[in-house]
């Protein structure tokens, strides 16, 4: 087999200029035009709107390549395009060889009859898809909702639709050869599939079949074609099997000696096995090749009857585990620009956020591989949507249908190796939309919408995966009305009612739902990403730039809404998106508390979101440039496998302690709480042994605090929560009475630092402070940096050590220059 890259250097111009463009190849226009100076940087202020022409016109790329003998020679010659966004013509030689209508798809085209020897050119000329969707909707309305945007009606074709605008994401439709594009010549016979499904016995054995499906050449008949199996562990050989092809098609099944399971997140180690596959002729030459990388486990969704209704919840090696994570979208409105670093850093940065579970969201993308290869790492459990969002679709057309069933093909195929995918799931928040007023039978039908998440993607899941479960929407109800969306009973929920429906907090603690997949809180962007995005007189959040990095209408207005039932009104641009940042952290913690307090009732909860596509104001806890907010860094104690947590009574002046353990054993630890004024005097003190069954939450202690309550009033108290395992720190949490802005805190208190570096280039900052302060946090002026706590609460007499590591390498002195300290204090002091 030989294999031609066609990645590189290519040109690209608009269709009806002559001259072109040097370009990219992955990539996409907007980032060939941002890089030869032919467009400002749409990210900048509101200079999307200057690149709006880019999507209104269409695009050819075009280069040349050389073609050798041998290659011609081969039997099957082949154009593979692994991803073309969207509308493309092709044409080699100056031939048509085929049209395009699907991003997500791989397509395939025969070019041995239209090749050369020597040069060869190639042109892919790609209509503007938004001009294709505005015409479509002239002829059938598909309407949608909550992208934010009111032009680009994407459910007429299958691209990101995300690309089209959304409520967190800029409108950029863009185009280009988005994925790797080759030729591949072969004689005899290909890999087309290789399936790998795992056998677990009640034994612990666990075993492996290999099916494995060749493409057949004519002369693929005079001779035997075989495949031999090899499964890997690091540079150990575990097992080794042959596979004889009937047809091109044949299985075996390898058993796995002292096999090694994978788990999610803190619940265990993530082994991986390597399976490779070689394709082999009748002389034992190696035709083609193939390699996935497995995880042994057993990951299931269970939905069983229980005392509240319905469970769901997920299941690994036997074992059910809380679901705690985000989800996911693009994370660059531009695909291209996403690395294998910044894949890596965001699932890293997921994975150190206590997360187990990550849910790739229906309106983006069925992402690279490498972050799946990531997620399986990192033991990071994927929610998979199919790429169906809040619209309607043409689904009483055959054709569109027949597009979506190979599309549904490819992704399956691809993707159901990877250890981490947990679960198949239709679409996001159609059948939500369905019972809204512009939804009838003429836009989407209940029928239509049955064909394609009852019918169709069900049966692609069970034939060409077998083994993941598959779940029709987000959110969904399995018994009874089905527009009945948000049933606590059973299925996942969307909870919006704090944000959209503009409840407090206190709401979240009224909700019993069976998994949470769907909630959030907006905050800003920190200074530093802020100032990147917009001139010094754009820096007031009612201003034209700062509401256009608002895609959710009155979203900065709604943010300011909460902080002022929460917060002294900060006195400053920068104070106001700190506060905003500590606003958010607060909101999603108040949820994830109680939900967590309500296991094994309720098993997941999933916030909306985890990073964004641009520099914007969002429900992000990662910002564009990957800097971590004040929700991610809280997120890692409000997903820690060990909770410490309180609620709180001010009419009866209790404090309810709970302890909620993810882990796979039991725990005995010492609870401490120290309850003191609101400028940090000790009031009251214990300490109490409790215990907490493995993967279990308790009530372990309530505080009756009422005295203190009425001598020193629901203002002058906080109580501080701490649990210790002998002498270890494991878990600590703080609770008061009443809103931040109405305590009686000293509004200038003085942090004192001491900084230490490490061998590995990491610092210690140790915090202290003369008076309570709370939501401390450190930044460095001139660098990004990780730290594994931030935005803490210190008390007078006690230290908080951090440990902080600088994006780039800083002496002791360029650290301490850097270091910046502040609190909530800070965000309001006049």
């Amino acid at each position: 087999m030989d294999t031609l890259s066609l990645n590189g250097a290519w040109s690209v111009r608009q269709c009806d200029a002559k001259a072109g463009t040097p370009a990219t190849v992955p990539g996409c226009v907007h980032t060939d035009l941002l890089a030869a100076g032919k467009i400002a940087d749409p990210f900048f202020r509101a200079q999307e709107f200057d690149a709006y022409w880019v999507s209104e016109v269409d695009w050819e790329y075009s280069r040349s390549f050389d073609v050798t003998e041998r290659v011609l020679g081969r039997e099957r010659v082949v154009l593979r395009c692994h991803g073309l966004d969207t509308l493309a013509t092709i044409r080699v030689n100056g031939t048509e060889i085929g049209r395009t209508d699907n991003m997500f798809r791989t397509w395939e085209f025969d070019v041995k009859d239209v090749l050369r020897a020597g040069s060869n050119t190639i042109q892919v000329r790609f209509a503007s898809a938004l001009n294709f969707t505005i015409e479509q909707e002239k002829a059938r309305r598909l309407p949608g909702w909550n992208s934010g945007e009111k032009i680009g009606f994407h459910g007429h074709i299958r691209k990101e639709q995300c690309n089209f605008g959304w409520d967190w994401g800029i409108r950029t439709v863009t185009c280009g050869i988005w994925r790797a594009i080759e030729l591949v010549a072969f004689d005899v016979a290909r890999l087309c599939d290789v399936r790998i499904a795992q056998q677990h016995a009640a034994s612990r054995a666990v075993s492996l079949r290999v099916s494995v499906d060749a493409e057949l050449t004519a002369s693929a008949t005079r001779t035997a074609v075989g495949a031999t199996v090899t499964v890997t562990r690091g540079s150990k050989t575990v097992a080794e099997s042959t596979v004889a092809l009937r047809r091109g098609s044949g299985s075996t099944e390898i058993k796995i000696a002292k096999p090694e399971l994978w788990w999610p997140n803190a619940m265990g180690d993530q082994p991986l096995y390597d399976v490779r596959v070689a394709l082999t002729g009748a002389d034992g030459e190696i035709l083609d090749r193939a390699e996935k990388r497995v995880g042994l486990r057993t990951l299931v969704l269970d939905r069983h009857k229980d005392e509240w209704g319905e469970s769901f919840q997920f299941v690994v090696n036997g074992v059910p585990f809380f679901a705690k994570g985000a989800n996911w979208i693009p994370a660059d409105a531009y695909n291209n620009r996403t690395s294998p670093e910044r894949y890596r850093d965001l699932v890293e940065s997921a994975a150190d956020a206590n997360m187990n579970m990550l849910r790739v969201w229906g309106g983006g993308l069925y992402e690279e591989d490498v972050f799946y290869d990531l997620c399986d790492e990192y033991g990071i459990c994927v929610w998979q949507d199919f790429m169906f969002g809040c619209y309607t679709y043409p689904a009483d057309n055959d054709l569109f249908v027949a597009n979506v069933e190979q599309e549904a093909v490819d992704n399956v195929r691809r993707l159901r190796h990877h250890a981490s995918l947990a679960l198949w799931c239709g679409n996001n928040e159609l059948e939500q939309g369905l019972v809204g007023p512009e939804w009838t039978d003429r836009t989407m039908s209940w029928k239509d919408y049955s064909r394609l998440f009852d019918d169709l993607l069900p049966r692609v899941v069970s034939d060409h995966d077998g083994q993941t479960a598959y779940w029709p929407g987000s959110p969904h109800t399995p018994h009874g009305d089905r527009s009945n969306h948000r049933d606590p009973t059973c299925g996942d929920a969307h909870l919006w009612d704090v944000w959209h429906g503009m409840k407090p907090f206190e709401w979240y603690r009224t909700c019993e739902h069976r998994f949470n997949s769907e909630f959030g809180f907006q905050s800003f962007p920190e200074p530093k990403t802020t100032h990147g995005y917009t001139a010094p007189g754009d820096r007031n959040v009612t201003s034209f730039v700062m509401e256009h990095h608002q895609r959710s209408g009155i979203g900065n207005s709604t943010i300011m809404h909460y902080m002022l039932d929460w917060f002294r009104l900060p006195t400053g641009f920068d104070q106001t998106l700190w506060a905003s940042q500590i606003l958010q952290g607060m909101a999603i913690k108040y949820a994830v508390e109680h939900w967590r307090r309500s296991m094994p009732r309720g098993m997941g909860t999933l916030y909306w979101q985890l990073n964004d596509t641009w520099p914007v104001a969002s429900w992000s806890s990662i910002d564009y440039h990957h800097r971590w907010k004040a929700l991610h860094f809280m997120a890692r104690k409000f997903f820690a496998p060990l909770l410490l947590s309180g609620i709180e009574d001010q009419e009866r002046g209790t404090v309810e302690i709970h302890l909620t353990n993810d882990e796979r054993a039991a725990r005995a630890l010492t609870l401490k709480w120290i309850v003191t004024d609101a400028r940090g005097k000790k009031l009251d003190a214990g300490e109490k042994a409790v215990k907490s069954g493995k993967n279990a939450n308790r009530s372990v202690h309530t505080l009756k605090l009422q005295n203190l309550v009425d001598s020193n009033g629901a203002r002058d108290l906080i109580v501080w929560l701490e649990a210790y395992d002998g002498r270890v720190k494991v878990a600590d949490n703080l609770v008061t009475f009443a809103r931040p802005k109405h305590l009686e805190l000293d509004p200038n208190p003085v942090i004192t630092t001491t900084v230490k570096q490490l061998a590995n280039g990491s610092f210690t900052v140790s915090l202290k402070s003369n008076a309570v302060a709370l939501w401390s946090w450190i930044e460095l002026a001139g660098a990004d940096f990780r730290a594994d706590d931030n935005f803490v609460h210190l008390r007078p007499g006690a230290t908080v050590k951090l440990t902080v590591t600088p994006a780039t390498k800083l002496s002791v002195a360029q650290f301490t220059k850097q270091l910046r300290v502040r609190s909530l204090a800070d965000l309001s002091r006049g």
